[in-house]
């Protein structure tokens, strides 16, 4: 039998508290229903200088029952459990979505991956583009994703899981690893020059002015290093934490709201996927100032676009994503009244948390419950905002907002429609 040395079992079982470390807390809500923690690990991935890890990990940890989502935080360690820095590897992404699968009937049997249904969010964007529950990047470790009391997100409803069928989860990691590259804001900006790639991860030409992106920075793709630069590879995992409570009727459900400041408004012949024609791109590209560095708007760029909200309710939560060069985004209503602003908090130092020029936290929004609302059929304005003094590419104007149709299980919603 093969043994491990000291170090090694160790290090094993480090690994392995770290999966399966289940905490419960003491805090109770009103009705005296605990929350309840668990910390989970991601399948492991390896990047050395310079590469890309970007891929879809179906049937990850995650807790089980008819429950209500109260958080979802992660970070990127290495095998012994230390946080990585950003300037290290920058985390592009992180994104968790819920999906069906079919159950097997007996051992002999298998399932397909067509078989799976795609359970979103509420939307608004394209098919199944950014319908994700939770996801952050670089600032994913300054910023509030909690949901008050006594709103949740309802989670595996026996009712409404086709029959047949299981709740699962789905984990997308996008992580750039930018030790000893050439230019490290051209390679974690996904500049396609600085890859070496002409087309796409399905191999599709790119077009002839697409200049970064995620197109270029996909899954085993590599950024030009410094010449000689030898460095080694590295074993790291996203250390994610969920906590929830027991679903009871005292516990008011949210909808989950994704905007992108890149959707067109189109939605093409049933269009489910990125298209330049329909629906939401994602990301978008910032030029800098003329000649002389300053521009008439002050050196900024300002994204607008117009949404339209397909149901009414109460906001509970706000926060945007942006990337490096973001200086903040605002989501407003039909009357220009403000709805929710986020702005981006940079590091200052080394450590990981507060890495100096990174967005390491985005602020978030906690309105007095009743104190915002949007009415069905409301047209939204959403602005995200970037600094010009350089060019940017493949940079990013969401906004995620969580939306309740009651303010308490005593109060029903009234609401206006706009017409």
């Amino acid at each position: 039998m093969a043994r491990c040395s000291y170090y090694g079992c160790l290090l094993s079982l480090v690994i392995l508290l770290l999966v399966f470390n289940l905490s419960y807390s003491q805090g109770p809500l009103e009705n005296g229903n605990h929350i309840k923690s668990a910390t989970f690990l991601s399948p492991k991935f390896v990047l050395g200088p310079g590469s890309v890890e970007n891929r879809n990990y179906y049937n990850i940890d995650f807790p089980k029952g008819h429950i209500a989502l109260k958080s979802f935080n992660a970070e990127v360690i290495d095998e012994a459990g230390n946080p990585i820095p950003l300037h290290e590897t920058y985390l592009h992404h992180w994104v968790v979505a819920r999906y069906y699968h079919r159950r097997v009937a007996s051992a002999t049997e298998k399932s397909h991956p067509s078989d799976d249904i795609f359970a979103g969010n509420s939307g608004v964007c394209q098919g199944s583009v950014l319908r994700q529950y939770f996801g952050l990047g670089s600032e994913t470790r300054k910023t509030a994703t909690h949901v008050p009391d006594p709103y949740g997100i309802e989670i595996g409803n026996p009712t409404k899981i086709p029959a047949g069928y299981e709740e699962r989860w789905m984990l997308n990691v996008h992580a750039i690893d930018s030790r000893g590259v050439e230019d490290r804001l051209g390679c974690i900006e996904c500049k396609c020059d600085l890859y070496n790639v002409a087309v796409d991860e399905n191999g599709k030409p790119l077009r002839p002015d697409y200049k970064g992106g995620l197109n270029c920075c996909y899954d085993r793709t590599q950024c030009r290093l410094i010449p000689g630069f030898e460095g080694v590879e590295r074993t790291l995992y996203l250390r994610y934490t969920v906590k929830w409570v027991d679903w009871d009727s005292s516990i008011i459900p949210v909808k989950i709201f994704i905007f992108d400041v890149t959707d067109t408004g189109k939605r093409i012949n049933g269009s489910t996927e990125v298209s330049p024609e329909s629906g939401c791109q994602i990301e978008y590209e910032v030029k800098p100032c003329n000649g002389s560095g300053v521009g008439v708007d002050g050196c900024i760029d300002m994204k607008r676009t117009s949404l339209t909200m397909p149901t009414g309710g109460y906001v509970i939560y706000g926060v945007a994503h942006q990337h490096i060069g973001g200086t903040g985004s605002t989501l407003y209503g039909q009357d220009e009244r403000v709805i929710c602003s986020s702005i981006p908090t940079y590091g200052e130092g080394k450590e990981a948390g507060n890495e100096a020029g990174y967005i390491v936290g985005m602020s978030t929004c906690y309105p007095k419950p009743g104190s915002v609302k949007i009415a069905e059929g409301e047209n939204l304005i959403l602005e995200s905002k970037y600094s010009r003094t350089q060019m940017h590419t493949g940079v990013m104007g969401l906004f995620y907002i969580l939306v309740a149709d009651q303010i308490s299980n005593s109060m029903p919603t009234k609401l206006v429609n706009f017409d």
